[in-house]
């Protein structure tokens, strides 16, 4: 089963390196992988880097970009995998991800959207926020449309992706700056439901102050308010359960950022 998946970069040089070198260990298990990175013209050392693994790579596109969403998409046009998916160049894979995510989806094929168990990992790749982890996956037992409309208790990092949901359900929206990812989420759901890949995480998405999470975390839980609204409906039990779950959240994540600044000014 060939499996595609795209790396948007943006003078991300400082993780690309581990980024990659996660993915390509996925061959190991007999992965027929395509890696697709699109660099938006990247000033740090990215392309050094992409340059030591170019024989590694499917496809090297380089230009200006209008986003991460924008990027992503032209990456996807690319993709000629059964499945596909991205991973940022701050996010890592762990070994056995790709292989265990590709039986799951010999397993149920007519799902359009795999998803796995993600940790949360700073700059020097140490697990953090392990409460945010063990909440989101409290919903897996339970996972359903309903339930996805009201919480978003998958992490991108660790999901994957039918090719032919994907041109089904459209691209990913370049109008959304932080939740783009959970509103495409809930369009492919409609194309064949969610199905979870059991067993141990399939990767690691970092958390830092530069990363979208956590520079736009108000404007991402807004984001996804609309987008949760927009599918379920202005007035439904899902809506306003979101409603509830993005203030209680939006206060959460407000303490952490406070706390983690003060900690970093000591």
């Amino acid at each position: 089963m060939k499996i595609s998946i795209v790396t948007p970069n943006f003078n991300g040089g400082r993780h690309l390196d581990a980024c990659l070198k996660s993915l390509h260990a996925q061959r190991a298990d007999g992965i027929e992988l395509e890696h697709i990175v699109v660099d938006g013209g990247s000033r740090d050392d990215s392309h050094a880097i992409i340059e030591r693994r170019r024989a590694q790579l499917a496809r090297v596109l380089i230009e200006p970009d209008r986003g991460p969403a924008d990027a992503i998409n032209k990456g996807l046009r690319l993709a000629s995998g059964e499945l596909v998916g991205w991973l940022n160049a701050d996010d890592l894979l762990y070994p056995g991800a790709l292989a265990r995510a590709a039986e799951t989806a010999r397993r149920r094929p007519d799902a359009a959207l795999y998803f796995g168990r993600c940790r949360i990992i700073d700059e020097d790749d140490r697990e953090i926020r392990r409460g945010i982890t063990r909440f989101k996956e409290a919903f897996f037992p339970i996972s359903s449309r309903f339930v996805f409309q009201c919480i978003n208790y998958i992490s991108q990092p660790a999901t994957l992706f039918r090719r032919t949901a994907v041109e089904a359900a459209g691209p990913l929206r370049e109008d959304l700056k932080a939740a783009f990812d959970y509103e495409f989420f809930l369009r492919l759901w409609r194309q064949g439901g969610a199905v979870r890949v059991p067993g141990e995480p399939l990767a690691a998405f970092r958390w830092h102050a530069a990363s979208i999470s956590g520079q736009h975390f108000a404007r991402q839980f807004r984001e996804e308010y609309e987008a949760a609204r927009a599918d379920a409906g202005r007035f439904s039990p899902q809506t306003l359960i979101h409603l509830g779950v993005r203030w209680g959240i939006v206060g959460c994540y407000t303490l952490m950022t406070r706390a983690h600044r003060a900690g970093r000014a000591r």
